[in-house]
């Protein structure tokens, strides 16, 4: 028997409309800022909630350092680029230089020889004064033959120069996309964390924020001092200059004076006490010389984890000044907040 059903029509069923919906709803909603659900797992617990955002801020504060290499990096072959593009505008004004003065030469030489030699000097009336003429235009004729070789010789040059400063562009432009792409995840994984937080009762957060006070013993106050001081001038400097950044927020990428990430609190510190430091943790683990944590004094540089992705600098009485993770501040800590990679005096 043949079905009287009706024909379904064109367009979208009612599921694939509310389902469209509420795709450009979210859409909408990140495009003007209002937050999404928190979580893909609706029966996530707030403890597991807060796991994953301890989690998220250290996948984070990893991908800062490599936003903070890759950014080191531009700079530097912005620097090379700006330079290279210096040597070769002061070339070509070497190469326009030599141009004019060759054709000064080729003037001379065209007034003083435009005639086969020996037939000048058997028509010339002064067959000295000729001579004389002669042995300068054969001094002409050297010193255009010089020209002639430095000019090429500086072309050359000039050529190499363009040839590199072509080659550093095209990686300063990679460097740039590869920043943009650690910022990216960066931003994505702060985001994810944020509205983690955000979905959190006030109470639960409340019980979260103790939490990582309780786990890490944190404090705004200057540790007592006790044990030997700092092992040098520049370091007892960087400490100071560490204490006064206490209470200044923690914001990825920056490097202060008034926001700080992990590194860019080292960095800033020390370039107070004139010590130039690397941009990353990873390379500040080998900005000095290794010591044992039995013997670390104030002013050397903490690396933790395996992968040296945090850092802060030993205070004294088993304390760090740390910059520790996005809506905190920078901080005294334990030495032993989490698990120690290297101990460096710088």
């Amino acid at each position: 028997m043949a079905s009287h059903r009706r024909p379904s029509q064109p367009g979208f069923t009612h599921g694939a409309r509310i389902t469209v919906l509420s795709a450009a709803a979210a859409t909408a909603a990140a495009a003007f800022g209002a937050a999404p659900p928190a979580s893909a797992e609706p029966h996530e617990t707030a403890e597991e909630a807060r796991a994953k955002v301890d989690r998220l801020y250290e996948e984070a504060e990893k991908a800062t350092e490599r936003f903070n290499k890759a950014e080191e990096r531009v700079e530097r072959l912005r620097e090379r680029v700006t330079q290279a593009q210096d040597r070769v505008a002061r070339g070509q004004e070497a190469v326009n230089r030599m141009r004019t003065a060759l054709g000064s030469l080729a003037g001379a030489q065209y007034r003083s020889g435009g005639m086969d030699p020996s037939l000048a000097l058997l028509l010339s009336e002064d067959p000295d004064g000729y001579l004389d003429k002669a042995v300068t235009l054969d001094r002409i004729t050297e010193r255009q033959a010089t020209a002639l070789s430095d000019l090429r010789e500086a072309q050359r040059r000039i050529g190499q120069e363009r040839a590199e400063a072509g080659r550093d562009l095209a990686e300063l432009e990679q460097g740039r996309r590869t920043v943009a792409r650690h910022k990216r995840v960066v931003e994505g994984k702060l985001a994810e964390a944020q509205r983690l937080l955000n979905a959190l009762s006030a109470r639960e957060r409340a019980v979260y924020d103790e939490g990582r006070a309780s786990r890490s013993g944190r404090g705004d106050s200057l540790p007592e001092a006790s044990g030997p001081g700092p092992a040098s001038a520049r370091a007892a400097a960087a400490v100071a200059a560490a204490r006064s950044a206490v209470g200044r927020p923690y914001v990825w990428g920056a490097n202060g004076p008034s926001s700080f990430d992990c590194s860019g609190l080292m960095q800033w510190s020390y370039a107070q006490a004139g010590v130039g430091l690397p941009r990353t943790s990873q390379a500040q683990r080998y900005a000095g010389r290794r010591v044992p944590l039995s013997q670390a004094r104030p002013g050397d540089l903490v690396t933790y984890r395996s992968d040296a992705s945090h850092v802060g600098m030993y205070m004294g009485n088993g304390q760090v000044v740390h910059a520790p993770y996005p809506g905190a501040s920078v901080r005294y800590d334990p030495v032993g907040m989490m698990p120690i990679a290297s101990v460096t005096r710088v």
